[in-house]
């Protein structure tokens, strides 16, 4: 069965050089963290983890914002302070193969994960067919013409990543995109009043479902749970 699909291809870029420098122990416990991340990036953007591909994965969705976003996210998550490891990314879409349910075959697959292999340590690279669903906070870097392993003639390659803040940012409370209020998808207030900047629905969706602190006294035997 033929699908539309968009696919983003991740790696972690250094882990081969820190499994040698640190050990085999180490290396499971930054691998475990960093999949622990995607899960719960991907898992709050919408995003299938189709397979894991030792220390990157393939990742899937029908629409390529979310795809996009998410390797953003990852891009801004991983690899910051001192961390050993960074995250590099390969984005496209197109038509391919379903097979048997849960493998896609197809040249936007291929595509995205040359892609992934192109691009160095912390850069995300794409396809032009997924550009124009760039979250506003996201960019085109640059753009070049770029020879795909695989391919007769090079492609344009777009280099993506957080657009550039004009004046004063807040980091979004869930997932801490630097936003600024023209570039914020939702907006809302917290508690005391004071506006909150959302990178997306999902982000917001979660602050809002986030757990409440329960006030002191109120459930217990003196204090019932207000409605019960």
């Amino acid at each position: 069965m033929r699908v539309q699909r968009n696919f983003a291809f991740i790696d972690l870029s250094g882990f081969t050089a820190l499994t040698e420098a640190q050990g085999d122990e180490r290396a499971v416990s930054v691998l475990t963290s960093f999949r622990i991340l995607v899960r719960d990036i991907c898992s709050r953007r919408g995003v299938r983890i189709a397979k894991w591909l030792g220390d990157g994965a393939m990742l899937v969705n029908v629409d390529a914002g979310p795809v996009l976003a998410a390797t953003l996210e990852m891009q801004c998550a991983v690899g910051l302070g001192d961390a050993p490891t960074a995250v590099r990314c390969g984005v496209s879409s197109g038509q391919v193969i379903l097979l048997e349910g849960d493998d896609y075959i197809g040249h936007s697959v291929n595509v995205a994960a040359r892609l992934c292999d192109l691009a160095r340590s912390g850069q995300v690279l794409a396809a032009p067919s997924v550009i124009d669903q760039l979250p506003r906070w996201g960019t085109v870097l640059a753009t070049e013409e770029t020879l795909v392993r695989g391919l007769e003639n090079p492609i344009p390659v777009a280099h993506l990543g957080l657009r550039p803040l004009d004046g004063p940012g807040e980091p979004d409370p869930v997932c801490g995109i630097p936003l600024t209020r023209a570039v914020a998808e939702v907006v809302d207030r917290d508690a005391v009043g004071d506006e909150a900047w959302f990178c997306s629905e999902s982000c917001h969706d979660t602050w809002v479902q986030r757990p409440r602190p329960v006030p002191e006294g109120q459930g217990s035997l003196r204090t019932p749970l207000i409605g019960s």
